[in-house]
């Protein structure tokens, strides 16, 4: 269906791709995983034809449609629902508007000119019935229903729903165009978990080859039938989810460090051999021979054990009380719509906790009035009184970080103390090297602001650390090492994520907003989900039985019914 054949591209700053070759087939479902800047989104410009490979092709079946799903909504926030729908109709709208002037004309045309518009219009009608035009209000209404809008959603505007439905509306408009091969560009960013769950449950039912850029990984091992790992410009495909390609990746790892630690001691004993008996009379021959050997034998590359990721631990810090943070009969609301009623947590020393909910139920407001840069409507929200040390890592790092600075001032202005190769050293490790430390903070990328926040958080040895969507942005390699310094954090954590498999590695309790309280689950998220599920269970025995007993009183109103009606 879809190949890229040796596929290189080379920018002014370098080589981007390096004779990349992978293969989309019928069926598959593959995760292209890496770095930031290892080349992902360059390898979907090209293969939508938005670039061109400096050398190599991308080989396609003929006809083949490729709907991309980018980071970028495109949508008309005035627009209804539908009519962003019918957006996905390009041709079909140019014709319809070359009909709509045709239309037009004829109102004023007379003899010839009206002849030649009624033929015209003869030919954009059939074109438009070829193209499907006059079935494209039961597509619409079909993939309304598709996407959990429903009939009754199509007529709201586009700017009344949130970010995860207008992921939806985007998947909708392209899964329109009806492609043969679907492009996935980091579509679980910015959604709520609830959106996460129904759009893997949506991918899984549909048929559609697809190929994905993500970052979450419990995403990738719930859809992936194969991986393209990219490292250093070059790609390597594994069979399997994400999980099994970092088993086989390991072993794979494993296997070739052991071949060339096997070669380098036979080459080494090879070498001395000839180094020994080059000058000898008897044995020159053979020393010669064997030098011969030597020299034709295709090396084992060593394998990159020590790849350059974020690594960091969080600094020492006073312990803290028990009592880190107290939140007591809170009520907090916008208008008329009430976040918080009445709602109560405690927070003790060493907690891991993970807030969720979906968009809007109040995580982020939550986090704010627990710092204080929000002030509750009524309640308490307070710090504990012992020795609590609190850093916070905003979601929106564009309003954290001073963007008239550079990356180096950033850090040198929290410890102006410091030699500047101690800043570049940490600097560093947060992968900002060379002239990278001289950008101005308005210039970064997401994942680059994300990685300069963690960096000045590093700097505070702080006891009790709240962080909203720490992941966003960060590639796989960094999630992990933040996962691990977060594990061995002696102190409180308090963290908003929809990243299921960070919440898994880091959180001991879960806090789910659920009808404006703040409802404890004192486990692990898989420890929640079968709570969940039981809660779940529970609520629809409760409902069938419901049901039973009102079938079972109205048989026996019926049955009392025909009774008094025989003895009238």
């Amino acid at each position: 269906m879809l190949r890229l054949d040796n596929v290189c591209k080379i920018y002014p700053h370098g080589e981007v791709l390096k004779e990349v070759s992978w293969e989309v087939k019928p069926g598959s479902r593959i995760g292209l995983v890496g770095a930031n800047g290892s080349g992902k989104t360059t390898q979907f410009k090209i293969i939508c034809g938005h670039e061109e490979p400096t050398s190599g092709q991308v080989v396609r079946a003929q006809g083949l449609k490729i709907g991309y799903l980018c980071q970028e909504f495109d949508l008309v926030p005035t627009n209804t629902v539908a009519e962003e729908f019918m957006r996905a109709f390009v041709e079909l709208n140019e014709i319809q508007g070359q009909l709509d002037r045709v239309h037009k004309a004829m109102e004023t045309a007379q003899d010839k000119e009206l002849n030649r518009l009624i033929r015209e219009m003869d030919d954009l009608q059939r074109q438009f019935e070829a193209k499907g035009g006059y079935t494209t209000d039961a597509k619409i209404e079909k993939m309304l229903v598709s996407m959990g809008f429903g009939a009754e959603g199509g007529k709201r505007l586009v700017r009344e729903f949130s970010g995860g439905w207008q992921m939806r509306m985007n998947l909708g408009k392209v899964l329109l165009r009806e492609p043969d091969v679907l492009l996935l560009d980091e579509p679980t960013n910015h959604i709520d978990l609830e959106t996460i769950e129904w759009l893997e449950s949506f991918l899984v039912s549909n048929s559609t080859p697809l190929v994905m850029v993500s970052h979450d990984r419990h995403f990738l091992d719930r859809l992936c039938t194969s991986i393209v790992e990219m490292e250093r410009g070059t790609a390597t495909q594994y069979l399997g989810n994400y999980t099994q390609y970092v088993e086989a990746r390991a072993l794979n790892r494993d296997a070739q460090l052991a071949a060339f630690e096997r070669q380098s001691r036979e080459m080494e004993k090879q070498q001395a051999f000839v180094d020994r008996f080059r000058a000898s009379a008897t044995r020159s021959t053979q020393a010669k021979s064997r030098e011969k050997q030597l020299d034709k034998i295709e090396l084992v590359d060593k394998p990159d054990t020590e790849e350059r990721t974020l690594e960091f631990h969080f600094p020492q810090a006073v312990r803290s009380g028990m009592e880190v943070a107290t939140i007591k009969n809170l009520t907090h609301a916008y208008g008329d719509n009430v976040i918080f009623l009445d709602a109560n947590l405690h927070i003790t020393r060493g907690d891991r906790i993970a807030i969720l909910g979906p968009n809007g139920s109040g995580k982020s407001t939550l986090l704010r009035i627990l710092t204080g840069a929000e002030p509750a409507l009524s309640g308490q929200a307070a710090l504990g009184a012992h020795n609590v040390k609190m850093a916070y890592f905003e979601q929106n790092q564009a309003e954290a970080l001073d963007l008239t600075k550079s990356v180096l001032d950033t850090i040198y202005d929290e410890v102006p103390e410091w030699k500047t190769d101690e800043v570049r050293g940490l600097l560093g490790r947060f992968l900002f090297s060379g002239d990278a430390v001289f950008k101005n903070v308005a210039t970064l990328s997401g994942g680059e602001k994300a990685r300069l926040a963690l960096a000045k958080m590093l700097l505070g040895a702080n006891n009790f650390l709240i962080l909203d969507e720490p992941t966003n942005h960060l590639d796989i390699p960094a999630k992990e090492t933040l996962e691990a310094a977060l594990k061995k954090f002696d102190g409180t954590v308090v963290v908003v994520s929809h990243d299921r498999y960070f919440i898994q590695e880091v959180a001991n309790k879960i806090v789910e907003i659920k009808d404006g309280q703040l409802v404890l689950y004192h486990g692990n998220y898989h420890y929640y989900l079968e709570r969940k599920e039981k809660e779940r269970l529970k609520e629809e025995e409760k409902r069938l039985a419901a049901e039973k007993a009102e079938k079972d009183a109205q048989k026996r109103a019926q049955r009392l019914a025909k009774e008094k009606g025989r003895k009238a």
